[in-house]
């Protein structure tokens, strides 16, 4: 078979996004996403440390629109990576791997995830974050 013979793949663009390839996509994008917010979390430790004074300069901007939404992204990456890192532990365990399991504990992790990030603002918010 010649080289010009062989048959081409389909574009990427005639695939449907399937929900396992969508959610390990985002799993690698939560991953990244922490490890950025990361050095965000040691300045607020050392703002913290540092005093009243560096500490309120942070806490400005992070009350800011920008502040929140950086904020809340994080927050989300963080429950949506442990729950997919445990999903992906059962499998590791040889469990789950059934279609029908694969799909449901999928959308328990975004569901779960959307709710942990959701109580954590609300508790955050309720004593005056």
């Amino acid at each position: 078979m010649t080289r010009d013979d062989r048959p081409l793949s389909p574009d990427i663009q005639i695939y449907r996004p399937q929900l396992t390839s969508v959610l390990s996509i985002t799993h690698r994008l939560t991953g990244i996403t922490l490890s950025i917010g990361a050095p965000l979390l040691v300045w607020w430790l050392i703002t913290a440390a540092a005093g009243p004074a560096a500490y309120s300069a942070l806490h400005g901007f992070l009350a800011s629109w920008l502040g929140l939404v950086l904020l809340l992204g994080w927050t989300f990456s963080f429950f949506f990576h442990i729950c997919n890192g445990i999903r992906h532990l059962f499998w590791d365990a040889g469990y789950g791997f059934e279609l029908q399991t694969i799909y449901t504990s999928g959308w328990i992790v975004v569901a779960i995830s959307i709710g942990l990030t959701a109580t954590a603002w609300i508790i955050s918010l309720g004593l005056g974050g």
